[in-house]
């Protein structure tokens, strides 16, 4: 459990802050501040391992409220794609495709893009759902058999 913590930990600490700096770099100050609440679930994941790791129990209620935090922080983000919609830049190559794809449906350009920012905003949503309901759910299971091993085993540190 504590790897799959770990590990979960450090990929969203890292994601949330790469996402952060790149809409900073945009001049995008909502989805910097997503970003950096990402950055905030994942560290506040590894302070519940770290704490884990200590042998404190404390850690598990840690671990555990990363999971619906991050859920709440990708749903922002998926409101965010849905209020501030731009039109994505289109290369040349791809513009006769895409103008050919919003044709055979009846829309324009702008609202076939507007219809795929409401399906990916819904898919990541989903998505997150699952994963994030699932992680949730797993350490939730996870804490009573965490709370014997910290009562008969001292993890090992990694220092």
């Amino acid at each position: 459990m504590l790897r799959l913590a770990k590990l979960d930990g450090i990929t969203v600490l890292v994601l949330g802050g790469v996402f952060a700096l790149m809409a900073a770099g945009n001049g995008q100050a909502p989805f910097a501040i997503v970003g950096l609440l990402a950055a905030g679930a994942g560290a506040i994941e590894l302070h519940g391992v770290g704490l884990l790791r200590r042998n404190q129990p404390a850690g598990m209620p840690w671990v555990f409220a990363s999971q619906p935090l991050l859920l709440l922080v990708i749903f922002g983000y998926c409101a965010l794609r849905l209020t501030h919609f731009e039109m994505p830049p289109i290369p040349d190559s791809l513009r006769e495709a895409a103008a050919a794809n919003a044709q055979a449906l009846g829309m324009t350009l702008e609202d076939y893009f507007r219809v795929m920012n409401r399906v990916s905003a819904g898919l990541v949503a989903a998505i997150a759902c699952a994963y994030q309901g699932w992680m949730a759910v797993y350490y939730w299971n996870r804490r009573l058999a965490v709370a014997q091993a910290l009562e008969t085993v001292v993890f090992e540190t990694e220092e």
